[in-house]
Parts: C-alpha cells; sequence; structure tokens
C-alpha cells in the first residue's frame, strides 16, 4: 500500500512539474511535440493538436519535449530556438515554479487542518535540562537564532539542531547549543542551553538527545494561516539547500540520500505509525509538500540536464546575443542526464540494501 501511495505522489508532483512547462509553452503558443509521464518504454501514447501524450514504463519521471536540444535550424518560428530568450527561460522555469506552489498549497491544507506552531517557547518536559540556569530558555521566548542561523519557522530549529549535532557533536552527556531569543521584548544570548543524552544505539554516537521544550501554538485566523504557511514553505526550501551544501561538504553520506524506494519506505514506516485517518493523510500531505518544494529547488541547480543549467544557457545567450553551439549544450545535458541517472540507480540499490539489510 505505501509502495502505491509512494507512486501516486511521485506522479502527482511530477505531473504538476510538467504541466508547468507544458502551459507557459502553450501560452507563448510554442511547439510541444511530445508531452510524457514516466521514464522508460512507451506504453501508452495519443496525438492531440501536434502533442503526442505518452505513458511511459517507470514512474518516476517524466518530460515535455519541446526541441530544446534539436541542432536543425529551423524556419517555424513556434519552434522552441525561435521565441525569444526570456519567453524559454519562463518556460524551462515554469515547473519548477508549480512545484514550489504546489507546495505552498499543500502547507495551507496542512494548517487549515493542524495547529499552527510559532517559535515561542510554551512548556518544558518534567525532565527538562533546557530551562535551568543562567543559560537557559524560558516559558515566552521566542527563538530567532539556533547556532548563528536565523529562524523563520518552527521546523527550522529542531532541523538546526540536528544539524549541528551531525557536524559538531556533543559535549560529554549534554547537546549544548547557543540560542536568541526574543524575552521581554529584548533580544537576548544563551550561549550554552543544554539538552540531556540518554543511551539509543541506532544515533550517532550511541545518543539521543531530548528536546525538552514545547512551542506554543497559534491562533487560527486565515492569515495566519497564510502567514506560517508561507513562512514554512520557505523555511522547507532554505532547509533543502543546506541539506544539499551539507551532502557536498560530506556532512552526510550517500547512505543519507533516499530515491523512490527509500520515500516508499518513509511513507510506510510513517503511515503505519499513524493513529488515525486523519493523521495518515497528513503525513502523506506533509511528505508531499517536503517532496514537491524538493524537486522545484533541485531542479534549479545549475546542474547538466536540469532546468537550472538550462536557464544558466539561455541566460549567456541573451549576454551574448548568440546561442550556445547546440551540439556542445546538447552533449553536456546527455552526460549530466547519465549521471544523473547512474545516482538514481546507486540511490536506488542503497535504499533496497537498506530495506533488507536495516540501516
Amino acid at each position: 500500500m505505501s509502495v502505491l501511495i509512494a507512486i501516486v505522489v511521485l506522479c502527482v508532483i511530477i505531473l504538476v512539474h510538467e504541466l508547468g512547462h507544458f502551459g507557459a509553452a502553450k501560452l507563448f503558443k510554442m511547439n510541444v511535440p511530445q508531452f510524457n509521464l514516466g521514464m522508460g518504454p512507451l506504453l501508452l501514447k495519443k496525438n492531440y493538436k501536434g502533442t503526442q501524450y505518452g505513458l511511459r514504463l517507470f514512474p518516476i519521471g517524466g518530460s515535455v519535449l519541446l526541441g530544446e536540444d534539436d541542432t536543425e535550424e529551423s524556419d517555424d518560428p513556434n519552434d522552441f530556438r525561435n521565441k525569444p530568450v526570456w519567453q524559454r527561460i519562463i518556460v524551462i522555469g515554469a515547473g519548477a515554479f508549480l512545484n514550489l506552489v504546489l507546495g505552498l498549497i499543500l502547507c495551507i491544507i496542512i494548517y487549515s487542518v493542524e495547529p499552527i506552531p510559532t517559535t515561542v517557547v510554551s512548556a518544558f518536559g518534567e525532565e527538562a535540562v533546557s530551562n535551568t540556569g543562567t543559560s537557559a530558555l524560558r516559558v515566552g521566548d521566542r527563538i530567532v537564532k539556533v547556532n548563528g542561523m536565523n529562524i523563520v519557522s518552527a521546523s527550522e530549529i529542531f532541523y538546526r539542531m540536528d544539524n549541528s549535532l551531525a557536524k559538531e557533536g556533543a559535549s560529554g552527556n549534554f547537546a549544548v547549543y547557543e540560542f536568541v531569543v526574543i524575552r521581554n521584548k529584548e533580544r537576548v544570548l544563551l550561549p550554552e542551553v543544554k539538552f540531556a543524552a540518554s543511551p539509543n544505539p541506532s544515533d550517532r554516537g550511541g545518543m539521543v538527545y531530548t528536546r525538552d521544550f514545547w512551542i506554543e501554538p497559534a491562533e487560527k485566523t486565515f492569515l495566519n494561516v497564510l502567514n506560517y504557511s508561507a513562512r514554512n514553505a520557505i523555511g522547507m526550501g532554505r532547509i533543502i539547500w543546506l541539506s544539499l551544501i551539507d551532502i557536498i561538504m560530506g556532512t552526510y553520506g550517500l547512505n543519507e540520500i533516499s530515491g523512490p524506494v527509500g520515500i516508499a519506505g518513509v511513507v510506510g514506516d510513517l503511515t503505519a505509525q499513524a493513529v488515525n485517518i486523519k493523521e495518515a493523510v497528513m503525513t502523506v500531505v506533509s511528505l508531499s509538500a517536503l517532496i514537491t518544494i524538493n524537486l522545484g529547488m533541485v531542479n534549479l541547480l545549475p546542474i547538466p540536464a536540469l532546468d537550472g543549467a538550462r536557464i544558466l544557457f539561455l541566460s549567456a545567450e541573451g549576454i551574448r546575443r548568440k546561442p550556445v553551439n547546440p551540439a556542445v549544450e546538447g552533449m553536456i545535458h546527455f552526460v549530466g542526464f547519465a549521471l544523473l541517472m547512474l545516482l538514481i540507480l546507486v540511490v536506488t540499490f542503497n535504499d533496497v540494501r537498506k530495506m533488507i539489510v536495516g540501516g
């Protein structure tokens, strides 16, 4: 069941991405030779108004073929390469843009149903450590920084705590963080906020560090839902960028990157933990928001075969007043696509291995 849910989620998110390209191309009256959902061998096809619509075997991708890789010149004014550069940039960027819009819509759905968190401390656990001593959190503190990172949404507090622990480790039996809070309308630096540790063999270093405070919910109004949904979507996007940097810097290894198989496993684990249908549905919606924002952000990276690289080449064309050699650009994107497929295969193999042997 979790595999089916994951496939549906991925297909919808990819469909939205491709519809972004497709809709923008149609808006500018560009030719769209193909619209494909999935990758691999063609299963079904339908020709309609000059476009071949195809369903392919593997539901892990999709494509809108606009003729952007054509090396032969055309006299058709509606061909992609004959349209103004600014129109082509909008068409290429529209897929990622629509993914980000979908992420915002899903966040609005989430916080229309779930409580709206703030960054204000509301309470501590019975065995709290972080609310004792001179450098301590207090009920009513509004958290604005954790270890130097400005906080936009509540999820960033806990991301930064996990991220700092992965990079810097712990100090004895405590995880220690620097917080900046607003307290009684004043900005206060808390240089050593401590959190207790308890044994946990599955965690880094054999310890798991408790977060012994709760976050105050906000009053649920239309503006509060919109405000926090936008902030949370922005926060997700920033976390994705920071995570990519951490992967490049070696903070996280290949073992911690998941592909479609890993996503199916996460969906299965989290929905299995849900106590009712509502919680299971909201879990899937939350994961969908993260995945669609992830797809939108990653696609904007200037990596060959991704939309970001195509926008980079188009920007160069706009500056130089002439296009990059189509054959050279096509080869660069081909190599990038091949490496991307290799990465997907490696990540998928790793996901399967983790499902079988654990870890």
